[in-house]
């Protein structure tokens, strides 16, 4: 069964008819061209396809298009559309990439983690009552479900950390 759904991607609104069963990273990338958001697994367990809905981040292999009928969805390519989004150009500045093929999901997971330390979730790890700061356990806890086959974990937490404002001489991001 096909039908008729409205995604805005990245700022812009895209109109297209959907077999029901089809992905919204199939959706994106075969039918909308957006190839930023890379199709690893297919199943839901590397990341590489994290896309923002509604500003909370989705695994987009795992969610069906026809869910997000009027959603606003989030690439990596949309955090770019007027220059490298801050947590993109801390990944940058801290050498967090390597390949490059996980990168687009680690940066918007990072960009929706930060959201959530803002908004003040807890995590697996936080400690105490309040509102969890950012740190190494913290932000490596939240970003457990993107994977690096490259191995540029200690630079990616050091990226996010960076881009949560942490200065460089706080020893949870220099190390």
């Amino acid at each position: 069964m096909e039908r008729e759904i409205t995604v805005r991607v990245d700022g812009t609104a895209r109109r297209l008819t959907v077999d029901t069963r089809t992905t919204l990273l199939d959706a994106l990338r075969e039918r909308l061209g957006v190839t930023s958001p890379k199709k690893g697994c297919d199943h839901g367990q590397c990341g590489s396809c994290t896309v923002l809905s509604g500003g909370r981040r989705v695994l987009a292999c795992l969610t069906l298009a026809v869910t997000q009928d009027g959603a606003e969805v989030v690439t990596a390519q949309g955090l770019a559309a007027d220059g490298l989004h801050p947590v993109q150009q801390a990944f940058v500045d801290c050498d967090a990439l390597q390949c490059g093929y996980c990168t687009p999901g680690q940066v918007v997971s990072a960009v929706g983690v930060l959201d959530e330390f803002a908004q003040g979730w807890p995590s697996a790890v936080t400690r105490g009552p309040g509102a969890p700061e950012p740190g190494r356990a913290e932000v490596a806890e939240r970003m457990s479900g993107n994977l690096c086959r490259c191995g540029a974990y200690v630079n990616i937490v050091t990226a996010v950390l960076r881009a949560a404002g942490r200065p460089a001489t706080d020893p949870e991001v220099s190390r």
